[in-house]
């Protein structure tokens, strides 16, 4: 009887990966691998030319694709998506905006191999400042890596997503990109990785925050946005962060999922939307219909920034924090924090 593989085993410092596994190679004898027959059978799945899993592991897990991709282009170092994937990032599942798999982007010095389904191979030029040995296999720092997404997106909205994402990680910043960006002229997509970092943020918490921010922008050329930046009154009381703030016209938006729709997270919500009211503030509410056909949102908005606009007066609330507050709105800041302050001040966005 053929063994399990054993599951991937990372250095001790790395984080646990206890769903993935590392494909084998046909065996014979059926110590280390399934023998020929047995590859043939429903207890296996074919992962890449030549190489193995059990059939019941995810295929669609990301960080499996990930292992199954590096295992078969051991010579190729993983870049894009992928490399935020397997560092863990929430938002780098491997799908795109249509729910369709993406291919694991590799980078290789030298291509001899065919492309096989589930990973593509790039042979840009690789730096050796921005390889890396990520965890027990090879990729590109998250600089080169972000880069490359953004550069290889469908559109700049979704260039604009990836970067937004990536800087929710921590592991990159607006600056560090800009800089890197400046060393690809000629590039394939670097004319769109420009673009979109003019209207990339370091605070968005969500794919959705993102989408929403863009369509303000867009539709309605609104630009004086901050994203989940915290609303005090003027004692300096912390009244709420909202997803989105208009701060010329005093509108706050807010994204809405299943989430939001029920128990106590609604009724937080509706005190929240009035808190936000009493000093003064307009509220509108993006939902997931709206990601489809944005403009009933579209209209919401224009009303209620007419309405804001028609009241301003003398406003009740600002966004500049008192001395007692921790600012956590740009990636050189959330990196500032000990590990006792991201949990305790980083808790909602990682909810």
């Amino acid at each position: 009887m053929t063994r399990r593989p054993t599951q991937f085993r990372p250095p001790p410092h790395s984080q646990k990966r206890p769903k993935i596994m590392r494909p084998v190679k046909i065996d014979p004898t059926g110590e280390s691998g399934p023998t020929r027959r047995q590859t043939r059978g429903r207890a296996w799945r074919r992962s890449s030319r030549g190489l193995y899993v059990p059939a019941d592991v995810d295929a669609s897990d990301p960080q499996q694709r990930v292992l199954e991709a590096a295992t078969a282009v051991p010579e190729g170092y993983i870049t894009g998506w992928a490399t935020f994937a397997w560092s863990g990032a929430r938002w780098f599942d491997g799908f795109d905006h249509t729910g369709q798999l993406l291919p694991v982007p590799i980078v290789v010095h030298e291509n001899r191999r065919a492309t096989q389904a589930g990973y593509v191979i790039t042979q840009e030029r690789l730096s050796p400042r921005h390889d890396r040995e990520l965890d027990g296999i090879l990729g590109t720092d998250p600089t080169r890596s972000i880069a490359f997404e953004a550069r290889y997106a469908t559109d700049l909205a979704d260039a604009v997503v990836a970067l937004d994402m990536a800087m929710a990680t921590d592991l990159v910043s607006i600056r560090e990109v800009a800089a890197y960006t400046r060393s690809l002229n000629g590039w394939t997509g670097v004319p769109q990785l420009r673009e979109a970092l003019l209207h990339a943020v370091e605070n968005s918490w969500s794919p959705m925050e993102t989408e929403m921010r863009l369509i303000w922008v867009s539709e309605l050329g609104i630009h004086r946005i901050v994203c989940n930046h915290p609303v005090f009154d003027l004692a300096g009381n912390h009244v709420g962060t909202p997803d989105l703030l208009d701060v010329e016209a005093g509108v706050v938006g807010e994204y809405d999922g299943a989430l939001h729709l029920v128990g106590r997270q609604r009724a937080h919500d509706i005190k929240r939307e009035a808190d936000f009211r009493r000093l003064g503030l307009e509220y509108v509410t993006m939902t997931a219909a709206d990601r489809r056909d944005p403009s009933n949102f579209v209209r919401r908005t224009q009303d209620a920034r007419q309405r804001a606009l028609l009241a301003q007066g003398a406003r009740a609330w600002t966004i500049e924090p008192p001395a007692w507050w921790t600012p956590t709105t740009t990636v050189e800041q959330r990196r500032a924090l000990s590990t006792d302050q991201r949990v305790r001040f980083l808790r909602r966005r990682s909810a």
